[in-house]
């Protein structure tokens, strides 16, 4: 879907990881004008940095996918947290944008999105408010999940009030899991909830989060049942919309739900897929699961080249106090360290031409992070100099992205050409 009612905002002069702004006002979408380039130190580091190519190849591949299943992609948003970005996912054919929180869905709204997949209860008076202020746009659809009768009736008794109706999922979980309905009592009493507000909450779908199973026979019999559970619902009538959504898949296993759920594929059936990391990858838990897509799916072997790491890290060296050890200009404020620290990519001398590939084996490894330094192991004699810049990829983009107001954008000879806005 093209989103055009959106006016891009101006880049923050005082942002962290930004150049020198001049006096007049630059549009993020306009930043080429400013002719920042990376390798000129044109731009205050530490900062995030995402590649261009890498980012629109990354589209592509996944747009592809789900094609290739006759299925469709509202990645979530809570990765990003980027309306710019959700806007290329959307034009490159997202059927929506997924998110987590009321305050993500007005911020997706504001910046142009016109459907949104909440893959989490609405609970809370302010929070419902929210979101029934952006339904008065009709060209706004809404979506969010419910497994409980409580909260049902929470939602019915606020959308009576305001005069207004949200559409609902029924959430499916496993024993042990996170959020969703555990057994059959539970399920008849959400419906009956439902039921019991016919004017204010309709049931438009099923969903479910498969990344707490482990096991893939396990994830397979737990969509299976998903499967199996909303095609009786649409058989029973209880489903309002046409077709009914069937919702599922993180960044881990999309390839198996997208094999699993495509056998809905149909007119009484749509079919939706949720991963959110995809856009830029990462060299650390998503790099592993991409390996075991490949590893069991025939589809994605055949799609050639996957997909590529397209955020990094850069960084000065700030200090080389002991013949083994430099200290780096990041730390704990600047990029995710939950799933496995920043590996070093590229080395760049100020005043040689391109920055170089630092390999595996040169040895230098992030042991260690503080708010805002860095420890890398080096080894006495390496040439490294205080000064020299440093880019690092990163494991889990989730925990990277939300550390930065604004982030980026660069070609393939490390121009700047646009920057993009955060809303965390």
């Amino acid at each position: 879907m093209k989103v055009t009612n959106y006016q891009s905002p101006t880049i923050d002069p005082f942002g962290k990881g930004l150049g020198m702004v001049p006096g007049v006002s630059i549009h993020l979408a306009d930043a080429a004008r400013l002719e920042w380039s990376l390798l000129d130190e044109d731009v205050s580091l530490p900062a995030a940095v995402l590649y261009a190519d890498r980012i629109e190849h990354n589209l592509k591949w996944m747009q592809a996918f789900v094609e290739q299943y006759h299925v469709k992609l509202a990645p979530h948003g809570k990765t990003t947290m980027a309306p710019q970005l959700f806007r290329r996912q959307l034009d490159a054919g997202a059927w929506g944008i997924t998110l987590a929180t009321a305050h993500q869905v007005r911020a997706a709204y504001r910046g142009g999105v016109p459907r949104v997949l909440l893959a989490n209860q609405l609970v809370g008076k302010r929070n419902m408010a929210m979101i029934a202020e952006l339904l008065t746009d009709p060209g706004f659809e809404f979506h969010c999940i419910v497994d409980s009768a409580d909260n049902v009736d929470q939602l019915g008794a606020f959308f009576s009030d305001v005069n207004k109706q949200v559409n609902v999922l029924l959430e499916l979980g496993v024993l042990g899991g996170r959020t969703g309905i555990r057994n059959d009592a539970q399920h008849e009493a959400v419906l009956a909830a439902i039921a019991r507000w016919p004017n204010n909450v309709q049931l438009t779908g099923v969903e479910i989060y498969e990344g707490v199973l482990k096991d893939e026979t396990q994830v397979r019999e737990f969509l299976k049942h998903a499967l199996e559970v909303t095609q009786g619902l649409v058989k029973a009538g209880k489903i309002a919309r046409q077709p009914a959504i069937l919702s599922g898949a993180g960044s881990a296993w999309y390839d198996v739900v997208a094999d699993e759920f495509a056998k809905a594929n149909g007119s009484e059936i749509e079919v939706v897929l949720r991963p959110g990391c995809y856009l830029t990858h990462d060299v650390g838990v998503y790099k592993k699961a991409q390996n075991e897509i490949f590893a069991r799916n025939p589809i994605a072997k055949k799609m050639g080249e996957g997909l590529k790491p397209a955020l990094q890290l850069w960084a000065y060296v700030q200090s080389i106090p002991e013949p083994d050890r430099a200290i780096i200009g990041f730390g704990k404020r600047d990029a995710a360290f939950d799933a496995g620290m920043p590996e070093t990519a590229r080395h760049f001398r100020p005043g040689t031409q391109w920055p170089r590939d630092v390999s595996a084996d040169e040895g230098w490894e992030i042991f260690g992070m503080m708010d805002q330094h860095a420890y890398l192991r080096i080894k006495p004699g390496d040439d490294i100099k205080v000064g020299d810049l440093l880019a690092f990829d990163i494991s889990h983009p989730c925990l990277t992205f939300d550390k930065w107001r604004q982030i980026l954008v660069v070609d393939a000879k490390y121009r700047v050409k646009e920057v993009i806005e955060t809303f965390f």
